[in-house]
């Protein structure tokens, strides 16, 4: 497996070879199509200025022509007779046509540079060939003559050659160089991610990772901290569950198992058998409603895109629910106030809006002492629709309240033990709101408990 250092090392090598190769193929089409043209003119023209003086002045031709080629140009003189005298540098390949040498020795000018082939791999600017010149006829003494020229560009450039060679190298090796360099301040935080991952698959979630870059790679790690804690909580509820679960199923089962070997005695008296029978039938009832939440609670938990969703009328549902807890209301002496506009509409679950409502108010019949009053009311907000519960009992300890919604939790754990409470009612309320993209909130006092359920407006 590649390492990300030797990753970054090839694409990068990867990376100067192709901008380099397409730089010169872009400068090489541009000295085509732009450059080679106008360095074929100026040829011209200066080709032209020596063919004055030199026709003005035949005895200082060969002086003229070999301080011309000095200053930086390869010339060749080529006689009717096909004799030749060179000047500066001589010429890598002497291909010159018969043809070409005709032309100019008619009178014609020799268009070499203009017309030298187009490569992508091979600039004519730098091919001192006699195909690629200019040729210019000349006479001298009365005798025709045809003088081809070309820069000199070794001459002209030659330590330009070294120096911009030299930077182009430096350049390269100190970019490969800074390239590497910063590769591994990009790449040591993925490597302590990466150990960071090794670690959580191994079950440790508590992980500091000491990145303090405000990137994306410095959000990334800040996520993946926040991703860890997260981790760490979830699996501290995953093991408390776990335990719970086990506890409140532990605890009817030994009752069962030991009432149910008591009642093997033959012996035992019709109270005592009758007691214990209704003991073992409680258990039992308790065992099935936990189940029963419980695969409640797990069906929720995938059923996101599962709701049945329809919009129904609120206050019709909310009297349903009064209607059901009516009795008890009234065994217990409890005053209900119903205030429920009549036009809301609430789109959602009926079947599972409805379980919240009915395990808010039987909470709330449960918990406050006899003789006191709840409100049951619903209005319309800029939030949303929001529907609360108030009771007239005796609140609430504000320790207790962020735990409210946890599931098995209990405010009294012995008394609602004994009621036949499992401790999921809330969070199954809570997830309930949750997948209908609405808020739950508890406030309480010494003066009552008020339970607050906002729902999207329609």
């Amino acid at each position: 497996m590649k390492s990300l250092y030797s990753r970054v090392f090839l694409i990068t090598i990867a990376t100067v070879i192709v901008s380099s190769l397409m730089g010169f193929l872009v400068s090489n089409i541009y000295y085509h199509v732009k450059l080679k043209p106008f360095n074929d003119q100026k040829l011209v023209t200066m080709a032209a200025s020596m063919k004055s003086f030199a026709e003005a002045h035949p005895e200082l031709s060969d002086e003229y022509l070999e301080s011309a080629a000095s200053l930086g140009y390869e010339m060749i003189l080529i006689s009717e007779q096909g004799r030749e005298r060179s000047y500066g540098s001589s010429f890598r390949e002497k291909d010159l046509s018969d043809e070409a040498l005709k032309l100019v020795l008619s009178g014609q000018v020799y268009h070499g540079v203009s017309n030298f082939p187009n490569s992508w791999f091979i600039t004519g600017f730098f091919d001192n060939r006699l195909s690629n010149t200019i040729g210019m006829p000349l006479t001298l003494n009365g005798q025709p003559y045809a003088l081809f020229m070309r820069p000199d560009v070794i001459l002209q450039f030659g330590e330009l050659r070294k120096f911009f060679a030299m930077i182009g190298g430096l350049t390269i090796v100190f970019s490969v160089m800074a390239m590497l360099i910063s590769t591994t301040y990009l790449v040591k935080p993925i490597t302590r991610l990466t150990e960071a991952t090794k670690r959580i698959a191994k079950g440790t979630y508590h992980i500091e990772i000491p990145v303090r870059r405000r990137d994306e790679i410095g959000q990334l790690a800040a996520h993946f901290m926040s991703m860890s804690k997260e981790l760490e909580r979830a699996d501290q509820a995953r093991q408390e569950f776990v335990a719970n679960v086990s506890h409140e199923i532990q605890s009817p089962l030994t009752s069962i198992q030991g009432f149910a070997k008591a009642l093997t005695n033959k012996a035992l008296p019709k109270e005592e058998y009758d007691q214990y029978v209704n003991i073992i039938n409680e258990e039992s009832h308790h065992l099935s409603l936990l189940s029963k939440q419980l695969l409640l609670l797990s069906s929720l938990d995938q059923a996101a895109d599962g709701l049945q969703k329809k919009t129904f009328n609120l206050r019709s549902q909310l009297r349903q629910v009064v209607q059901t807890m009516q009795w008890q209301m009234a065994d217990r002496g409890i005053a209900l106030r119903f205030e429920v506009p009549e036009e809301f509409q609430v789109s959602g679950d009926e079947v599972l809006l409805y379980r919240v409502w009915m395990n808010l108010l039987s909470n709330a019949v449960k918990h406050i002492p006899e003789g006191r009053s709840i409100d049951l009311r619903a209005g319309m907000k800029h939030e949303g629709l929001v529907v609360t519960v108030s009771d007239t009992g005796d609140g609430i300890s504000e320790d207790q309240l962020p735990h409210l919604f946890d599931r098995f939790y209990r405010v009294d754990p012995a008394r609602e033990r004994a009621s036949g409470s499992t401790g999921l009612g809330l969070a199954i309320v809570k997830k309930i709101i949750l997948l209908h993209e609405g808020n739950i909130e508890v406030t309480s006092s010494e003066n009552g408990t008020t339970f607050t359920v906002t729902l999207p407006k329609l």
